[in-house]
């Protein structure tokens, strides 16, 4: 069965440390293997090459500290409630198939739960190629902050269908660029793009480990000893801090 981790709606606006590292895919992990613990095999929907990479030798250069991401709080009005709303419930849903943990009323158990993998990342993708037809990336100003989190969760999930990955990759750079969503959300899914294309990752997000079961990044780290410097520029930790978070996650 999968490694289970994820949120429910009442904490995705308080997403912080070893739950954070699971859920953005953690990078630890791939579609069909998502787990939270830091360590994931390879799946059919996204093979690499990526050889194991030692922990101590990936960041000599020291970093600066992360910048402060100054995003909008919870309680700020928006532009679209509706879709905030929306977004938020196929947040529930995503992470409910991944955690096995079904919402109230759902009496689902944690197998259909599962059985419900593949048919609701499509479904979310399919509705999230709305979303971006119809208002291209949903930010912080249109749906929250809360809202804008769900959307780059729903993408980066969508595995099954990497034009969409791609397309989102390109509209969420325009709106962190814009001021209006979180870099550190961009950082995660430039990688997710990187390693379903099998590229070198940028921000060392994305993680898997060997067959010894050794921590491995799922592609090479482009210029590892540079790694921390670029995470601390869109508000991400070391990666030995990252790496840390992901091995104390069940």
């Amino acid at each position: 069965m999968r490694g289970r981790r994820g949120v429910t709606r009442g904490v995705v606006a308080m997403l912080t440390g070893a739950l954070a590292a699971a859920v953005l895919l953690g990078g630890c992990s791939t579609r069909r293997d998502e787990v939270g613990s830091g360590t994931a095999t390879t799946s059919a929907s996204m093979t690499t090459s990526a050889s194991p990479t030692p922990t101590a030798s990936v960041s000599p250069l020291p970093a600066p500290a992360p910048v402060a991401i100054d995003k909008p709080p919870t309680t700020a009005p928006v532009e679209d409630p509706a879709l905030r709303t929306e977004l938020l419930a196929m947040l529930v849903q995503d992470q409910a198939v991944r955690t096995g943990v079904a919402p109230p009323g759902d009496p689902r158990t944690p197998d259909e739960l599962a059985a419900d993998w593949d048919e609701t990342d499509r479904r979310n993708s399919a509705r999230m190629a709305e979303v971006l037809d119809a208002h291209g990336w949903p930010g912080w100003r249109l749906v929250g902050s809360d809202g804008a989190f769900a959307a780059f969760v729903l993408v980066q999930h969508a595995d099954l269908d990497l034009p969409l990955q791609q397309r989102g990759l390109d509209l969420l750079t325009a709106a962190v660029h814009a001021g209006d969503a979180d870099p550190s959300d961009l950082a995660y899914l430039v990688d997710r793009v990187r390693v379903a294309t099998n590229q070198p990752q940028v921000y060392g997000t994305q993680w898997g480990s060997d067959e010894s079961g050794a921590p491995a990044p799922r592609t090479p780290i482009e210029d590892p000893a540079q790694v921390d410097i670029r995470r601390a520029a869109v508000g991400l930790g070391t990666l030995a801090d990252y790496l840390e978070e992901l091995a104390a996650v069940p």
